[in-house]
């Protein structure tokens, strides 16, 4: 407990009762995050990072660094991250793990409406349960949500009257809106495959004229020295995108 209180994931606080003073630990912003039930939890997330086929891709990483167009899951365990997705079990894993994950990006939703103005209908491209779109709705009552992600991911999922799920593949087509949002997606592929995607999002807000966009979550790396300790924290998420997915995190240009 010492060391965490350290680190910094809990804070050593003093307690009173009516005898005496006594040394005790509180939660702090990090710790707040593995509270289980809270709007905030990441518990799912950090499950998911330690399932044993993502844990022991790790040691694989010399092995990684000489192949080419492989990655760290492919060096490992013979397939890559979609494929064991493929099993049911992992894929729900993964699916919880990226729904509380949208609840932190949630956060910033609500403080930038002014992205949504004028915009009646949108597809979230890859956007798994809907966590992300069920918030949107809730803002925008009367625009039309559409959920876009693979039938495995989308099938038994409860409709309402602006929300809809659609089974497909962002690489063959994806389904026409004034918006298209990619929150979490450029950063798993390589630039080739990136092109494709924007190239069919181009095309589902093709007829919208001026009032069709794209919409991008991702971070962005810069050099900013005031921003040394988010720069770390981007740059080592750019290299864990390179080991797991062949992906990148990408400068503003």
């Amino acid at each position: 407990m010492c060391y965490l209180a350290h680190k910094g994931f809990f804070e050593i606080v003093r307690v009173h009762d009516n005898k005496e003073e006594q040394e005790a630990y509180a939660l702090t912003a990090a710790s707040e995050l593995l509270v289980k039930g809270s709007d905030l939890c990441l518990v799912p997330m950090v499950e998911c990072n330690l399932a044993p086929d993502f844990l022991c891709v790790w040691p694989q990483l010399k092995k990684w660094t000489c192949e080419d167009n492989l990655t760290l899951f492919d060096v490992s365990i013979g397939s890559n991250l979609w494929e064991l997705l493929g099993n049911p079990a992992y894929n729900k894993l993964f699916n919880v793990a990226m729904a509380s994950d949208s609840q932190m990006m949630n956060m910033a939703l609500r403080g930038c409406n002014w992205v949504f103005e004028g915009v009646e209908s949108i597809v979230d491209v890859g956007g798994g349960t809907g966590i992300t779109a069920k918030t949107i709705c809730e803002a925008f009552p009367n625009m039309k949500c559409i959920v876009l992600d693979l039938p495995r991911v989308v099938e038994n999922m409860a409709e309402s009257n602006n929300l809809t799920y659609v089974g497909g593949d962002m690489f063959k087509s994806i389904p026409k809106a004034d918006a298209v949002l990619l929150k979490w997606i450029l950063h798993n592929w390589n630039d080739k495959d990136c092109k494709k995607i924007l190239e069919n999002c181009k095309e589902a807000i093709s007829d919208k004229g001026k009032k069709g966009k794209v919409i991008v979550i991702d971070v962005v790396i810069n050099e900013n020295e005031g921003e040394h300790e988010l720069t770390g924290l981007k740059l080592l998420l750019d290299v864990t995108m390179a080991c797991l997915m062949n992906g990148k995190e990408r400068k503003r240009r």
